[in-house]
């Protein structure tokens, strides 16, 4: 009887050290899971930026775009409680899904663990706040005679 013989056609498994192999990563190809300095680096898509210091660039001013973008969806009118509507829920539930989609590209281009990546993720969250957030830009509408600083909470 033929494949009773006891012999196997059939292909090895991969060993568990093959599945984290990756080409261009660091380390014996493992992948960082420390904080590294340095352009080599791969974020979000597979040899992006590369080594390239220009895509890099790149790379860390999507990365402050997207969390500046972020922090004004997550302060943007549009997300204030209005009178109740679909077309105002649906417009708020686009908004939020938009936002956290955001929120997420950026938490998985910081796991790339490149400071610079890092710091560029932060810089755009503090520049979003501190324009669409803080008092710094906004006309609180107090009287410029008074000292009493009006609360938000």
């Amino acid at each position: 009887m033929n494949g009773m013989s006891g012999s196997s056609t059939a292909a090895p498994a991969p060993s568990p050290s093959g599945l984290f192999q990756h080409r261009g990563r660091h380390h014996g190809g493992m992948m960082h899971m420390t904080f590294f300095w340095g352009k080599n680096t791969e974020v979000l898509f597979d040899g992006w930026p590369g080594t390239s210091l220009k895509m890099y660039w790149v790379c860390l001013a999507t990365v402050f775009v997207f969390s500046a973008l972020s922090e004004w969806l997550s302060r943007c009118g549009i997300m204030k409680a209005g009178p109740a509507s679909l077309g105002g829920g649906l417009a708020q539930t686009v908004i939020y899904t938009v936002r956290a989609g955001l929120s997420y590209l950026i938490m998985l281009a910081v796991m790339s663990f490149n400071g610079g990546v890092f710091l560029a993720a932060m810089a755009g969250f503090g520049v979003g706040f501190l324009i669409f957030g803080s008092r710094s830009f906004k006309d609180t509408g107090i009287n410029n005679n008074h000292t009493e600083v009006q609360s938000h909470c």
